[in-house]
């Protein structure tokens, strides 16, 4: 009989099924137990893989797509990158719109897998015509047998976690989770896990974790957006100048903001406590544990999951880069940040 070979067909089945691990190290003085949905074990290195695949199937499925069409997007990075590496193996052109807030990590990965980029500036509003939204809405106009993805305000990216995140979470814990705790971004992330969560438990609390500079923690208080809530802040593929629509406020029960500065630190926290190499938006979701734990959220019976969204490597030339840490001021004094020193043996 002959023996069969084991392999993938290609990258593309290996988006989802992520591990959970737990959290032993940073969390040892937490009441509770603690879990890390560890998504940049996607091959695209973070969660957006599940949103790209399961968009571009479906406008295929729709007739939206078809041999020579052009996918065009907005992206911090990560969805632009798991757009980039649908796109080679599907055979579509890609071209994104990109904040200039991304890492040169980032940008220069989006150019290696073969998307053609167009570099933002952050700091303008949102209908802005510079702005990476306006930005891409034109290119999209101008390119023929094109589509444009639209995460922010589109309700495929919010199904995608509802069919797999939310699903893989739940199973994971065997429906023990009292927790989740997620960074919200587009929204797509945890709206997504939390209709699936709360149509298995509704009384699994929701926490959204935003950004200082961020509308999104006010408007879901308020019902109101507030301009004077935005300035510019660090951390990418978190919080909002605008309101997604794939953003589910009913479904997340309360925010909580963290700094650009206690995020990075954590950040860093995490690859030496945990061994986890993460992202600046894990290190987020991570500070913003420590706040609710400080406040009393959790008890010895909490069953907590906090997605960690990407991984370290997009990063290295921002919060893993002692340099840039100085010059945004979050390396004060050697007391601060024990900086491992670089020997070269002559």
């Amino acid at each position: 009989m002959e023996n069969k070979i084991n392999a993938y067909n290609n990258v593309l089945e290996l988006v989802g099924n992520t591990p959970l691990i737990k959290l032993n190290k940073i969390t040892s003085k937490f009441s509770g137990n603690f879990y890390a949905k560890v998504e940049g074990f996607n091959p695209g290195h973070s969660s957006k893989d599940r949103v790209a695949i399961h968009i571009i199937e479906q406008a295929e499925r729709s007739g939206l797509l078809t041999k020579g069409s052009t996918i065009i997007e907005t992206t911090s990075g990560n969805t632009g990158f798991s757009l980039a590496m649908v796109s080679i193996i599907k055979g579509y052109d890609c071209i994104l719109a990109v904040s200039s807030k991304s890492s040169m990590d980032k940008i220069d990965m989006l150019r290696s897998m073969g998307a053609k980029v167009y570099v933002c500036p952050a700091h303008v509003s949102a209908d802005d015509p510079r702005s990476y939204y306006e930005v891409a809405k034109r290119l999209h106009k101008e390119t023929e047998g094109s589509i444009y993805i639209n995460q922010y305000f589109n309700q495929l990216n919010t199904d995608a976690h509802y069919h797999t995140t939310g699903k893989e979470i739940w199973e994971q814990t065997g429906g023990q989770i009292t927790h989740l705790v997620a960074c919200s971004g587009t929204g797509g992330t945890i709206s997504g896990v939390a209709k699936y969560l709360k149509e298995k438990n509704p009384a699994v609390k929701i926490i959204g974790v935003d950004a200082y500079g961020s509308v999104l923690k006010k408007y879901h208080e308020t019902g109101k957006l507030d301009q004077d809530e935005i300035y510019p802040y660090r951390i990418e593929g978190l919080g909002k100048n605008l309101i997604p629509t794939a953003t589910n406020f009913d479904v997340i029960d309360e925010f909580i903001k963290v700094t650009d500065e206690d995020s990075a630190h954590t950040a860093r926290e995490i690859a030496k406590t945990e061994g986890l190499f993460v992202g600046y938006t894990s290190g987020a979701a991570t500070q913003a544990l420590k706040q609710l734990n400080e406040q009393g959220k959790f008890t010895k019976n909490s069953n907590v999951v906090v997605i960690y969204p990407d991984h370290g490597s997009r990063y290295m030339s921002k919060v893993y880069c002692d340099k840039w840490m100085e010059d945004q001021g979050f390396l004060k004094t050697e007391v601060e940040e024990e900086s491992q020193e670089i020997q070269f043996i002559k």
